[in-house]
């Protein structure tokens, strides 16, 4: 009898929370996984896919991977894991790695440019497969990393939002992952041994603003064991009254106000640039009961 790992059970109960707290699928949706070829995006693949056979309403996967033409790069193994495992998918090529290459100075990052070229190019994706969501593999650290840096380097209290609609309106992207930590997701992928495809172009650069904040929670782990808990829970429990934003918070007449943050405001590296916006789609509750 086939016993599901406690690894898995935990990253289910909390992308089964994720969907519903976020109403991020609803019945009929199309769903656009994007594959990277790294652990993050191959657990989300498979979750999603236990998802959907459990979830209450019937929605479709396409796996979609962009191949950016980086040097070594192993085009055979994707393909052959999703033949594999029966998943439908698509291989988008688009030589992104030479024109990152060309634009970005010596000694500069290449998130931002790689990451805008990425983007339009899954979003036209999308809109051609008739696909009505994009899911993107960024979990509870990268969350937690996005606020820091916008914290410490922007100037703004924001962090990576769980569900978004793109600037033109045409895309909704989710974070099925977005409250699973890194560190449950290093270890499923361990047990599934997934053919993980290392990063050769962002991956390998050194002094990333984001490797550093990442370093400094792992410094701050080893003295408040529950920090990243923590901090999820404050970016679920904001008080506007105890922050110092006018536009947040009527002080003149103490009440609360509804503040729409312009789209691509104050960005960060990997950060997308969209309005926050969802509807109210069907939750899939029963997930949570894992």
């Amino acid at each position: 009898m086939f016993v599901e790992s406690k690894t898995k059970t935990k990253l289910l109960k909390k992308m089964g929370e994720a969907i519903r707290d976020f109403s991020m699928i609803e019945d009929g949706d199309k769903v656009m996984v994007c594959l990277s070829g790294g652990k993050d995006s191959y657990t989300m693949l498979d979750l999603l896919l236990d998802v959907q056979k459990r979830a209450p309403v019937k929605f479709e996967i396409l796996a979609v991977n962009l191949d950016q033409k980086q040097p070594d790069f192993p085009e055979h193994i994707l393909p052959a894991y999703l033949e594999e495992i029966g998943v439908r998918y698509k291989i988008v090529e688009e030589d992104t790695y030479s024109i990152v290459q060309r634009l970005v100075p010596e000694g500069k990052t290449f998130c931002s440019v790689c990451s805008r070229l990425r983007r339009g190019i899954l979003y036209n994706m999308a809109v051609a497969e008739g696909c009505t969501k994009i899911a993107l593999g960024h979990h509870a650290d990268d969350v937690i990393a996005t606020f820091l840096l916008n914290l410490f380097y922007v100037g703004q209290l924001k962090a990576m939002p769980p569900i978004l609609r793109s600037d033109d309106g045409r895309n909704t992207v989710i974070r099925p992952l977005a409250y699973c930590q890194e560190a449950d997701i290093v270890k499923f992928a361990a047990e599934k041994n997934f053919p993980i495809i290392p990063c050769n172009l962002c991956g390998s650069q050194p002094n990333l603003k984001r490797g550093q904040v990442k370093k400094l929670i792992n410094e701050l782990a080893g003295t408040i064991p529950h920090v990243r808990s923590s901090i999820m829970t404050a970016l679920t429990n904001v008080t506007g009254s105890h922050l110092l934003d006018n536009e947040l918070y009527d002080f003149k007449n103490f009440a609360p106000l509804v503040k729409q943050i312009p789209a691509g405001h104050g960005s960060v590296e990997r950060e997308l640039d969209a309005v926050f916006d969802h509807s109210e789609p069907q939750f899939l509750s029963s997930i949570v009961s894992l």
